[in-house]
């Protein structure tokens, strides 16, 4: 399990490394808005040998003390040698995300 706040740039919130010998199954992906007032958008991409991104969740609003689940072990994804998982926000400080994952080899 790994878990980040998410900025308003792209960031990694898991990634499987190049030459790894291995698969990342990812369990679970949710982002929960921790702002009482205000809603944020969440994006969230499959970064494809880190040259190409395809849009898990693209601008998605999440209400104030909400949680949205963007993966869930009925839609678990696999990441190959050099994929990673990137989050962005449209507003700082605002989404706390948790990615559960496991490496299979």
């Amino acid at each position: 399990v790994t878990g980040q706040e998410v900025g308003t740039s792209l960031s990694a919130i898991v990634s499987n490394p190049s030459a790894s010998g291995k698969v990342y199954k990812i369990n679970s992906l949710v982002v929960s808005n921790i702002d009482g007032t205000n809603a944020a958008d969440i994006t969230a991409e499959v970064f494809k040998n880190q040259t190409t991104g395809y849009y898990l969740a693209f601008t998605i609003s999440v209400p104030p003390d909400a949680t949205l689940v963007i993966v869930s072990k009925d839609s678990s994804i696999y990441l190959e040698e050099n994929d990673s998982i990137r989050l962005q926000a449209s507003a700082a400080s605002d989404l706390s995300a948790v990615c559960s994952y496991e490496e299979i080899s």
